[in-house]
């Protein structure tokens, strides 16, 4: 047992597996198990690529059967008392397994690489063949860098000497170079100083020989040598200012006239004044002549002479390559010649700098000031932005030279070109709205129809909207991205929402609302004639279109086009908008029952004013103004139903056509009441019909309307029946009075009751009106409901005016009364045969006769005959 462990501890030392073979014991030991015996297994780990044998080392344990501190005698001491034989057997098993197994692995491991083992050792053996050879060159190598190192030395110190006195001898020949150049230097700078010469070389040569003159100036010949190129520095000096105060003199030469004369060290200061004076006149001349391009300013701001001819981008340039480009350059010269110099600081420049820089923002003010109209906003955009990026390249030179100055005047003309597309705007609607009017007020052909009023609302409508839009598109050039100004802080939050959604598109939404608001004003608060009917319904309609969606598109549009910054200031929300609009289209629904209640009360007040209802004779017919009332209700039932949905009504009940009219409650007989009549009744009429208003619902004459076609026609009837029943409270009626106003009452419930929402409404108000006027009768007796019926169901005006007639008792004469005697009346028919009367026609309208007076009423009914004659009193 203790060989085969032997064994297999020598065997695997080199090699390795993964099987793990431990001895296990049924007593719970592990001895020889775990990833630890696998340490000895290295090579064959590293060759398959197998994960490495773990670095810690665990503590030293003699039983660890791979470990580094193994002990023999320990493990089998160990072993043999705690394991039975079957595991020892087993075990010695599970060793010569591994043994054999570890066998075949390293065979197989030294089989495949055997090549590869063979081939090194070739390789070594002739690395060691070429090494040899090598350290023999090398050694040769070695031996002739030395000689040559010798040889190298040997000559250098023959050599010493003469190189020393080469040295010296150079060093005569440099001098004497220098004194021959300075020898020469007055010819050389009188020549080059002359006029017309070269006087830039004759600095150079100046500027290279004065240190030396300088330093030898005690020795007399150097000394006159200084002088005498002094002396014609000098002059070249005064000829270089003289040409400083040359008008014509461009910014290059300037430049280069100051720069020289800074190197001849004339004073920095006094240069600098002369410097910036001569180009202040230059920069004040290209001022000159874009002030010359613009008419003379008035005091009021308005220009005395038409825009010039040129556009604003014409100007812009010139200004931009004239004056802007040499004032970049002026203040680049300035830096480049000042800089350093004692008592010349940068204040000087920006303060002329500033000045220069005011009277262009000025000019150019002027200049987008006479940009009165629309224009082109692309060419103002392009302007602006080509101003924008010159004078950004100004403030590079020049930080302080009115860089708020320039920003604040591109802020400026881009929301005053913003205020002018607003002012567009309204001039565009109220435009629309001026065509709208004239479309309503054309006269029309006979048989030929005008455009209706959804047609002229949708054409209103979207001819503001897409005005609208493409005012928008306008504008949103100068956000674009191609634009330099649009990086600008201002455009990226206080023009999107202050400029062009508060200040464009709320602000004319707003405007719309006021304008549309306005017309229902009375004409002496506008000073205007008041607007028609149909104006103020299409108005109304166009607000609450506007509060149901129009708005909200237009400001998510806008919100889209120009996006606003999160912490920018505040904006009007869309709720706030739509309640202006709302409220204004309430405001014109309600001022266009009013106006049109106005109008049909001014009818029936007119008839009721102009009517004599004491001496009035009695009914034959409905009074034309109620059918007069009726027609126009239901042209305004047409017209309002073009634009507004029908609404909700109250249930109608089954009679409602035939609802009784009466004065009195339908259980008084009339007949009855007539010889009873009493002062106290009317009392009591009256006592009645109070108590009865106590219990029934209140009537809101000028209540809000409701946005639907049921709502306004109510409203309008409302007004026109209160108006008739104010008008029949002032005037004192007769019994034929009373009767016509029951006729007319009845006519007016029979077809008004199908426009309003509720038609207990209508009802309420007419038994309003019939009850004042059976107080303000003197003779208070209603006509039988029948005989009105059928009043009502004639009409006005159906059967020619026939005499009246006189009977003892109410008895008709005529067709124009049919069914007015009591319900005990007869009926006889007669004809001109009978009456004694050959060859006339049918007597047919003499037909109810009182069984009482039948002959009184046919002896008044000759006479009649008598006096108007048989054309007169024919039938139907």
């Amino acid at each position: 047992m203790a060989d085969g462990e032997a064994a297999g501890t020598d065997t695997g030392t080199d090699t390795g597996t993964e099987t793990d073979t431990g001895s296990g014991s049924g007593t719970g030991t592990g001895t020889g198990t775990g990833p630890s015996w696998r340490r000895p297994h290295g090579p064959l780990q590293r060759y398959y690529g197998l994960p490495a044998a773990e670095a810690a080392e665990a503590a030293p344990d003699p039983i660890d059967i791979n470990g580094p501190h193994f002990d023999p005698e320990v493990y089998l001491a160990k072993v043999r008392s705690e394991c039975p034989l079957g595991q020892l057997l087993a075990r010695e098993a599970a060793l010569g397994r591994e043994i054999r197994a570890l066998d075949s692995d390293m065979q197989t491991l030294l089989y495949e690489n055997y090549n590869k083992f063979i081939s090194a050792t070739d390789t070594i053996r002739k690395m060691k063949v070429d090494f040899r050879r090598m350290e023999a060159e090398m050694d040769d190598l070695a031996a002739n860098m030395a000689a040559i190192s010798t040889s190298s030395a040997r000559v250098s110190a023959a050599l010493q000497d003469r190189h020393r006195r080469g040295a010296q001898l150079a060093g005569v020949q440099a001098l004497l170079r220098k004194l021959q150049s300075l020898v020469e230097v007055p010819g050389r700078l009188r020549r080059w100083a002359a006029p017309g010469a070269d006087p830039a070389r004759a600095l150079h040569c100046y500027a290279r020989a004065r240190a030396v003159l300088r330093h030898y100036r005690h020795l007399p010949s150097f000394r006159a040598i200084e002088d005498e190129s002094h002396a014609i520095m000098a002059e070249l000096a005064q000829r270089l200012r003289a040409r400083l105060r040359d008008d014509t003199l461009d910014p290059k030469e300037l430049t280069e006239c100051v720069e020289m004369l800074l190197q001849l060290e004339e004073p920095p200061e006094e240069l600098c004044e002369e410097f910036l004076s001569h180009a202040g006149a230059r920069l004040e001349t290209e001022l000159a002549a874009l002030e010359a391009e613009l008419p003379p300013a008035d005091p009021s701001g308005a220009a005395t002479t038409p825009p010039p001819a040129s556009d604003i981008l014409d100007f812009v340039d010139r200004g931009s390559s004239a004056f802007v480009g040499n004032l970049c350059l002026l203040a680049a010269s300035y830096r480049s010649l000042f800089e350093g110099c004692p008592g010349v600081g940068e204040g000087r420049l920006e303060a002329f700098a500033a000045a220069l820089t005011a009277r262009y923002f000025e000019l150019l003010e002027r200049r987008l000031a006479l940009e009165r109209g629309l224009g082109d906003t692309s060419l103002l955009v392009r302007a602006l932005d080509r101003f924008h990026r010159r004078l950004r390249a100004l403030l590079e030179l020049l930080p302080t030279a009115g860089a708020e100055a320039g920003a604040a005047l591109v802020a400026r003309a881009a929301g005053e070109r913003v205020a002018r597309y607003l002012r567009a705007l309204q001039t565009f609607f109220l435009g629309c709205l001026g065509d709208v009017r004239q479309a309503l007020a054309a006269p029309r052909p006979p048989g030929k129809e005008g455009p209706g009023l959804p047609d002229l609302l949708a054409t209103l409508s979207s001819s503001v909207l897409g005005q609208l839009k493409a005012v928008l598109a306008y504008v949103q050039l100068f956000t674009a991205k191609d634009v330099a100004f649009a990086s600008l802080p201002y455009f990226k939050g206080e023009f999107c929402v202050e400029a062009v959604r508060e200040g464009l598109v709320v602000a004319f939404v707003r405007w719309l609302c006021r304008t549309a608001r306005g017309f229902a004003d009375s004409p002496t608060e506008r000073g205007a004639p008041a607007a028609p009917p149909a104006l103020l319904l299409l108005l109304a309609r166009l607000c609450l279109d506007y509060e149901a969606t129009t708005i909200s598109y237009i400001l998510t549009l806008t919100d889209e086009q120009f996006p606003p910054e999160d912490t920018g200031p505040a904006v009007t929300p869309g709720p706030a908008l739509c309640a202006e609009a709302r409220g204004a289209a309430q405001r014109l629904l309600d001022h266009y029952v009013q106006v049109q209640g106005a109008a049909v009360a001014q009818m029936l007040r007119k008839s009721v004013e102009t009517r004599d209802w004491l001496g009035t004779v009695e009914p034959r017919n409905v009074r034309a103004v109620m059918k007069r009332v009726v027609e126009d209700i239901t042209a305004i039932d047409v017209q309002v139903g073009q634009l507004f949905e029908e609404g909700v009504r109250r249930a109608q009940s089954s009679d409602s056509s035939r609802r009784a009219f009466s004065v009195y409650s339908s259980s008084r007989a009339p007949g009855r009441y007539a010889p009873s009549y009493t002062p106290s009744a009317p009392m009591d009429t009256h006592l009645l019909s109070n108590i009865q208003k106590l219990f029934s619902e209140r009537i809101d004459i000028f209540s809000p309307v409701e946005f639907n076609k049921v709502s306004v026609l109510t409203g309008i009837i409302k007004i026109s029946l209160k108006t008739l029943l104010e008008c029949v409270r002032l005037r004192t009626l007769g019994r034929f009075g009373l009767q016509q106003v029951q006729v007319d009452g009845h006519y007016l419930q029979l077809y008004l009751w199908r426009f309003a929402a509720d038609e207990r409404v209508v009802q309420g108000l007419l038994d309003e009106v019939a009850a004042s006027a059976a107080h303000r009768c003197l003779d208070p007796v209603p006509m039988e409901h029948s005989v009105v019926e059928l009043i009502c169901e004639r009409g006005p005006g159906d059967t020619p005016h026939c005499p009246p007639c006189v009977p003892v008792m109410p008895i008709l004469c005529c067709t124009c009364h049919p069914s007015a005697m009591p319900r005990h009346s007869t009926t006889l028919v007669t004809s001109p045969d009978a009456w004694g009367m050959p060859g006339a026609a049918p007597v047919s309208w003499l037909r109810t006769i009182n069984k009482m007076h039948v002959s009184s009423a046919l002896s008044l009914c000759l006479d009649s005959w008598r006096m108007v004659g048989w054309g007169h009193l024919w039938g139907n």
